[in-house]
């Protein structure tokens, strides 16, 4: 599994906590004894040690997260609008350089990415250059965040991609398709040739197109208490790469992936360091 951003997530009450779609889904699947090849860049700063020693704590590798000299590590400003997050990705930070200088010799059986990891070329070029290594599966994590998209480089990520989730809102910028959510979905997927697509719809659940199978619908099974939906998504994701990588049902997937969401909107902040947290998950699972 790999990887491509870090940065520190800011809250409009000042609290910080470590985030970057692909980092929250990197450190859960680490919860659950995935041991991902993360590959992201930070600052040669405090916010940058704070990740490294955060990874290291939490038993992740570390030894292709490259540090910058001269950027500092990457910074979002998280923002709440009736209860939805927005948030401020600030540009030219070191996420947005990620080197391939190193990663010659980096291959892997899943390859994750989202899709803002190509808003700077040099980040660009270098996965590119990791693809080369042709990874058994792509999966791709849509996240459109203006100004930090363009539909056609969009597009063009999602037609090299096997596995790819979004929101009902990423969709209906990206496909110009009419009827029900699920027609869309499934004109979308063909459109594409996916081998899965998965939709979320926040509180109503998600659903999973696929190809030579029915659509799967999934919602949440109790009343939650949401706390903060940051992070819901990736954690969603985690759970749809995990049970990739295990070969889990499609339907199975679903089921454990809205689970895990729903704890994790409980929770402010899109990591949790207590392997605690886990634990139950983890021997339902097993």
């Amino acid at each position: 599994m790999l990887a491509i951003v870090v940065c520190v997530d800011v809250f409009p009450d000042g609290n910080q906590v470590l985030g970057g779609a692909p980092f929250n889904l990197a450190w859960h699947l680490q919860a659950f004894a995935q041991h991902p090849c993360f590959i992201s860049r930070v600052g040669d700063d405090g916010p940058g040690e704070t990740v490294r020693s955060a990874m290291f704590n939490w038993g992740m590798e570390t030894r292709f997260l490259q540090t910058d000299p001269d950027r500092p590590t990457g910074r979002v400003e998280v923002q709440f609008e009736r209860g939805e997050p927005h948030y401020d990705i600030v540009a030219d930070c070191a996420y947005d350089f990620i080197a391939a200088q190193g990663l010659e010799d980096v291959t892997c059986r899943i390859l994750c990415h989202g899709s803002l990891a190509i808003r700077n070329k040099v980040s660009r070029e270098t996965l590119n250059r990791l693809k080369t290594a042709q990874p058994d599966k792509v999966f791709l994590d849509v996240n459109l965040r203006a100004p930090w998209w363009e539909r056609e480089r969009v597009l063009a990520l999602i037609d090299a991609a096997h596995w790819v989730k979004m929101n009902d809102h990423e969709l209906k910028l990206l496909f110009d398709g009419t009827g029900t959510l699920e027609a869309m979905a499934q004109d979308f997927r063909a459109v594409h040739e996916l081998e899965v697509l998965v939709v979320t719809c926040a509180e109503e659940g998600a659903i999973a197109v696929r190809a030579g199978g029915p659509p799967i619908h999934i919602a949440p099974s109790r009343k939650i208490h949401v706390v903060d939906t940051v992070g819901a998504g990736d954690a969603f994701s985690a759970v749809l790469v995990l049970g990739l990588a295990k070969g889990w049902p499609m339907a199975l997937t679903m089921e454990r992936a809205q689970s895990f969401a729903s704890l994790l909107v409980e929770r402010q902040g899109a990591t949790v360091q207590e392997i605690g947290f886990y634990q139950p998950l983890i021997e339902a699972w097993q």
